[in-house]
């Protein structure tokens, strides 16, 4: 599903990827880990075609991302890709259902469908009661759902995560821990995880290290 060939990475003299090179298989629940400034949140950006790499490539479902421009590499963000970020990103002004339907009409799929796609995830996320509230309306736990039910809205093969639960209460990551899984199981998505939260980290198929730069 996704690989990677000695990606680079440097912000003026401070090179931050040193040589990533990774694989990851389709299905696959992979979580990152390590100190801070390792270059966690730098990979999972290139990964994410957020940010570009200055050496290596990048595959994902058989196609070259780092060779993608303009309109084009922001049509395989949206359509293939989704982003579940620790602070959530919620749009304040709409609300929670809105905020997940935006993805599907750049993606210029119907409004009726997206629409009620949007509250079938919602829906399934434990939020029916809660579709017409702004974010500031709903607790860290239920903004956190309604960032997975958009990043879900897609339906991409790939779901990057930064470190999703490290603005949530105990209660809230142990729930949304259990919730990567069943994305895993039952949508079928493949799963990068950044993480500090040792928890969440074993939780996945595989933990790969990073220090320095470097996968360890």
């Amino acid at each position: 599903m996704i690989s990677a060939t000695e990606i680079t990475k440097s912000y003026g003299n401070l090179q931050v990827l040193k040589g990533i090179s990774l694989e990851i298989a389709a299905g696959e629940v992979v979580s990152v880990v390590g100190a801070s400034g390792a270059g966690k949140t730098t990979l999972l950006q290139i990964l994410g075609t957020l940010s570009r790499q200055d050496a290596g490539d990048i595959t994902m479902n058989g196609i070259r991302t780092d060779q993608l421009t303009g309109s084009k590499l922001a049509r395989f963000r949206n359509i293939h890709l989704g982003f579940v970020f620790q602070f959530h990103q919620l749009l304040p002004e709409f609300n929670a259902h809105e905020n997940v339907c935006i993805p599907g009409f750049i993606a210029n799929r119907p409004r009726k469908e997206v629409e009620e796609r949007a509250r079938e995830l919602l829906n399934f996320l434990g939020l029916e009661g809660r579709l017409d509230h702004k974010p500031s309306e709903l607790s860290g736990g239920e903004q956190q759902r309604v960032a997975v039910a958009r990043a879900l809205i897609n339906d991409p093969e790939v779901i990057l995560a930064d470190e999703p639960s490290g603005n949530l209460d105990t209660e809230n990551k142990q729930e949304l821990h259990k919730l990567f899984m069943t994305l895993r199981d039952k949508f079928q998505k493949t799963l990068v995880i950044v993480t500090h939260d040792h928890s969440l980290a074993k939780m996945a198929d595989r933990i790969i290290t990073m220090k320095d730069g470097r996968i360890i």
